[in-house]
């Protein structure tokens, strides 16, 4: 099935519950013929261990601190923060324009010592080792009196604006929710008060029923097409149970997390034979000392690839000015994604 409700092969809106945004798709556009923007795939020889880079161990950081001789993760303060600790609280408003000092601190997680590898060429067991880093810093951070919300998130790929290859993420923590998480909050609330279950325990179930954009699932996570989705290969990582953060999780399930990054990454690097580009995150609960009854773990994909390793989505035009918009359906892509070996699971 391409589309829900008879829509597959018409133009129609889909409404992404945590948002509350609309999204145009249009899958009559997907055969149309592309004239657009081809560009060359870059293949650079990768070495293990690279002098000139600033995320290797023992070398120099652009900052002018060096790296130790790291074996497993390693984790510092950003060199060039966006967010300071020491930021001065200040204020304006004059009843139009309002603006308010942001406190916070920014962090860089190296994943692997190794230069050549990503997520996907990393071992699962590698993986949980970032798995638990995450929730270190999630829990460290959270847990000053400052810190409103962790955001832990990757950049990866030139084409998403990551300057180093080397395979790292990034911990913002600041006094206030972002802006994107803070209206995933406000729906989740919501769902929660009218119906007392998690608006993703109820999606993911709804989505493991119709099995038709899930991509993959082990024993505690899914992989699924979100129903919504922008980007044209966009997925959901869902936790089966509704875990609050990842300090919620037990050994077994960050063990399945692991894993479904393994599983999840092996195939968006085989879908066009290239190391492929995304922005990802982890969303959790705000770190305000609340209980969050509401809050269900989840990791967001954003690549932007559309129709090849040198074919990409761009926001543009109607996209901005109106709403996203999407040709290749959903399910389409989760059919794609699906069909495609990890070599990884249970």
């Amino acid at each position: 099935m391409d589309g829900p409700g008879g829509l597959a092969a018409h133009p129609h809106r889909r409404l992404n519950p945590l948002t509350g945004e609309w999204v145009l798709v249009s899958p009559h556009r997907a055969r149309r013929p592309w004239q657009g923007q081809v560009e060359a795939v870059p293949r650079p020889a990768m070495r293990q261990h690279d002098p000139a880079c600033y995320l290797c161990p023992g070398n120099e950081r652009a900052g002018g601190a060096r790296n130790p001789e790291y074996t497993g993760t390693f984790v510092f303060d950003n060199d060039f923060a966006a967010l300071r600790p020491d930021t001065p609280d200040a204020r304006m408003d004059d009843g139009l324009l309002q603006a308010r000092a942001e406190p916070g601190i920014c962090r860089v997680i190296c994943f692997s010592p190794r230069h050549d590898l990503s997520l996907a060429g990393m071992e699962t067991a590698a993986i949980r080792g970032v798995v638990d880093v995450w929730a270190e810093e999630y829990a460290a951070l959270g847990a000053r009196p400052e810190v409103g919300h962790v955001q832990i998130f990757e950049n990866k790929g030139e084409m998403m604006g990551c300057s180093n290859p080397h395979p790292h993420g990034q911990v913002w923590a600041q006094r206030s929710v972002p802006a994107a998480a803070a209206r995933e909050l406000e729906r989740m609330e919501a769902h929660h008060a009218r119906h007392g279950r998690t608006l993703l325990a109820d999606y993911l179930a709804r989505e493991l029923e119709l099995d038709e954009r899930v991509v993959f699932a082990n024993d505690h996570f899914a992989a699924v097409v979100p129903f919504w989705a922008v980007w044209p290969f966009e997925t959901l990582l869902v936790s089966r149970r509704p875990a609050r953060d990842l300090t919620a999780l037990d050994g077994a399930e960050r063990d399945a997390l692991a894993d479904a990054l393994k599983r999840l990454t092996t195939r968006y690097d085989r879908l066009f034979g290239v190391s492929f580009p995304y922005s990802a995150g982890v969303h959790q609960a705000p770190t305000d000392g609340r209980p969050h009854p509401e809050y269900h773990l989840h990791l967001h994909f954003y690549p932007p690839l559309l129709r090849s390793a040198t074919v990409k989505k761009f926001m543009v035009g109607y996209e901005m000015l109106g709403e996203p918009q999407r040709d290749v359906t959903p399910e389409s892509s989760a059919a794609r994604l699906r069909e495609i070996p990890d070599g990884e699971g249970s």
